[in-house]
C-alpha cells in the first residue's frame, strides 16, 4: 500500500468543520450509520467509519465522502452478485473516499505537531502492508469543533484496478489494513473530551 502524509494549513487551505449541520455522532450512536449515504453505498467505508468511531478507538470522524475519481456514477460499482461484476468491467476502475478524523481526547489536536506525529506513526505502520493498487494520504489541516480550534486529519483512501471486482476487493482490503494500523496512543491527556 502506498501511504504518505503532509501538512496543508493556512493560505486558503480547507478547514475541517467537525460539528457541521449534518454531523452524525457515530461514537454515541453507531446505529445511525445508515443515515450516512456514503456508508450505505460502500460496505468498506461503513466498516471504516465504525472502526474509527468504536469505543476503543482514540479517534472520531466528522465527515466523509465517496467518489469515482474519473467522475463516474457511484451506482456503477455497486455489486449485487458475480453476474453484475462480470458485466461492468471498464478498462480501468477506481474508487476513493475521504474521512475527516479528530482525536477523542481534546476534540481537536491542540497543535499541528501532535496531528503530524499521528500521521507519521500511521504511515509507518502501513509501510509493510502490501495492498497493490491502494493509496492512503493523510493531510493535517486546521479544524474547528464547536468552540474548539486546533487541527485534524483528512484521510484519503483510494483503490484502482482493471475492473470493479478488483477495485472493490482492493478498497476493502485497504480499509481493513488502514483501520488495523490505527495507533492506539494519539494525544496526551489534557482534560475530558466532549465526545466521551
Amino acid at each position: 500500500m502506498e501511504a504518505d502524509w503532509e501538512i496543508e494549513v493556512g493560505g486558503g487551505a480547507p478547514v475541517i468543520d467537525a460539528l457541521w449541520q449534518g454531523f452524525v455522532d457515530l461514537r454515541r450512536c453507531p446505529d445511525r450509520i445508515d443515515e450516512i449515504p456514503e456508508a450505505s453505498a460502500s460496505a468498506p467505508l461503513a466498516f471504516l467509519l465504525t472502526a474509527l468511531n468504536a469505543v476503543e478507538s482514540p479517534l472520531w470522524t466528522a465527515k466523509c465522502d465517496l467518489w469515482l475519481p474519473e467522475g463516474g456514477d457511484l451506482t456503477v460499482p455497486q455489486l449485487t452478485g458475480p453476474e453484475t461484476a462480470a458485466t461492468v468491467s471498464p478498462a480501468k476502475a477506481a474508487i476513493a473516499c475521504y474521512v475527516d478524523i479528530l482525536p477523542v481526547n481534546g476534540v481537536v489536536f491542540p497543535t499541528w505537531d501532535l496531528a503530524e506525529g499521528l500521521c507519521r506513526d500511521w504511515v509507518a505502520r502501513l509501510a509493510g502492508i502490501a495492498v497493490p493498487g491502494a493509496t492512503v494520504d493523510l493531510i493535517v489541516r486546521q479544524a474547528i469543533a464547536g468552540d474548539q480550534d486546533g487541527f485534524g486529519i483528512t484521510a484519503y483512501l483510494g483503490a484502482e484496478g482493471a475492473d470493479w471486482v478488483t477495485v472493490n476487493e482492493t478498497f476493502a482490503v485497504a480499509v481493513v489494513a488502514f483501520a488495523g494500523a490505527l495507533p492506539t496512543d494519539v494525544v496526551p491527556a489534557s482534560g475530558q473530551s466532549k465526545l466521551q
